[in-house]
């Protein structure tokens, strides 16, 4: 009794205040029992050893201990993104906490590729989907944000006993496909999954397609603001001034160091596709730390070429940051028959945006060890795609 009283107010007005209790037992029925022992052990213990697990934040919340509450909001921002969804509904909607409930989505934002990937993320309410889709700060690309959401739709029918199919699926999505933001994928992206799930109307799929393929560009029904660092239009940097060909691949990596004046996120490279006509290439693209050798964004995909001297997109799954006069390494592992690279490369290139007149000013280096060839004069990565 000592240590809930002194704990929570709640519990020292039913023990110590004028209508206290009397009784040797007491009843607490809006509270399940692990929780109530998990909120009596982070009582008990120091705010080094208590952890912000579900049951002690809920316990917390419905009997107002103070103390646990401020060990949860400090430990809030080192725990797993998928608790914070479980935490985002006690906090806010069931118990109107919105510092805490703010707390909680800031992390996700930070974190949102390990929270919609968890195996809870498929359990949350619709609710909660709605509040996390609607926020513009999410670091993730909408492509994958669409594929955690048809997941998110499958659990959702079998919940509900629906069979699973795409009629079903947008049924139980209601307001939540609406937040999907389908105008910030390409082109492809949305070819190879929205356009054929079979969760659009077909007006919506022909509408989409307009959007990305004609000037002016149509209105459509869905969101085009973009969110977290996509913010402004994409941007690109091309270091050749020049294409040769021919440039051949045995398992080395092509890379290229470089640093920036600004904070960015990069989102992709271009790279140069085969001498030889139409072809496909497997390829991993990645994004190092070179202080520290840390791979910040990755993606092992690949791409089709149509045999010219373009350069052809490759994209992260995610956004990487980019922060000013930090060295990076841009790397790419490329399986495929000999292709175009480029020359006269530039050591710095700086992009002006067209609207407001702010550079960014990219240097590059040669990028020792395991390289494939590629240098500041010539090789391979010859765009970085990126938003400011």
């Amino acid at each position: 009794r000592f240590v809930l009283a002194v704990g929570s107010a709640v519990f020292d007005a039913m023990f110590n205040g004028g209508m206290a209790t009397t009784s040797t037992e007491i009843e607490l029925p809006d509270v399940e029992p692990a929780a109530f022992l998990a909120l009596l052990n982070s009582l008990r213990c120091s705010s080094k050893t208590c952890s912000p697990d579900p049951f002690t934040s809920f316990a917390a919340l419905l009997w107002g201990c103070s103390s646990t509450l401020k060990r949860v909001r400090e430990l809030i921002v080192q725990t797993r993104a998928v608790l914070c969804l479980v935490l985002f509904d006690f906090s806010y909607r069931l118990f109107d906490e919105p510092q805490l409930a703010s707390l909680c989505l800031e992390n996700i934002d930070k974190n949102t590729s390990d929270a919609i990937n968890a195996e809870g993320f498929t359990d949350i309410d619709l609710d909660t989907l709605v509040a996390v889709l609607e926020r513009d700060t999410l670091g993730i690309r909408e492509v994958r944000l669409f594929n955690a959401v048809v997941r998110w739709s499958e659990a959702e029918c079998q919940r509900q006993q629906l069979q699973v199919i795409p009629e079903n699926k947008r049924k139980v999505l209601g307001k939540a496909l609406s937040l999907i933001r389908f105008p910030l994928m390409t082109i492809e992206e949305f070819a190879a999954g929205p356009a054929q799930s079979g969760i659009l109307t077909d007006r919506e799929v022909v509408s989409l397609f307009l959007h990305f393929t004609v000037n002016p560009k149509p209105r459509v029904e869905f969101i085009d603001r973009p969110r977290c660092c996509l913010r402004g239009k994409e941007c690109s940097i091309s270091r050749f001034q020049q294409v040769e060909s021919r440039w051949g691949y045995s398992g080395t990596s092509d890379r290229i160091r470089f640093s920036v004046n600004k904070r960015i996120f990069v989102v992709g490279f271009g790279l140069y596709g085969s001498i030889h006509g139409p072809t496909d290439y497997q390829v991993n693209i990645q994004i190092i730390h070179t202080d520290s050798n840390t791979v910040l964004g990755q993606n092992d995909t690949g791409f089709s070429c149509d045999g010219s001297s373009n350069t052809f997109r490759v994209m992260f799954k995610e956004p990487v940051e980019i922060l000013p006069n930090v060295n990076y390494t841009a790397c790419a592992t490329l399986k495929g028959p000999d292709s175009h690279y480029g020359t006269k490369g530039l050591r710095k290139v700086i992009h002006e945006s067209p609207t407001t007149g702010a550079k960014t000013c990219f240097t590059f280096c040669y990028a020792a060890g395991n390289n494939n060839g590629t240098s500041v004069e010539d090789g391979q990565i010859p765009e970085i795609i990126f938003y400011t």
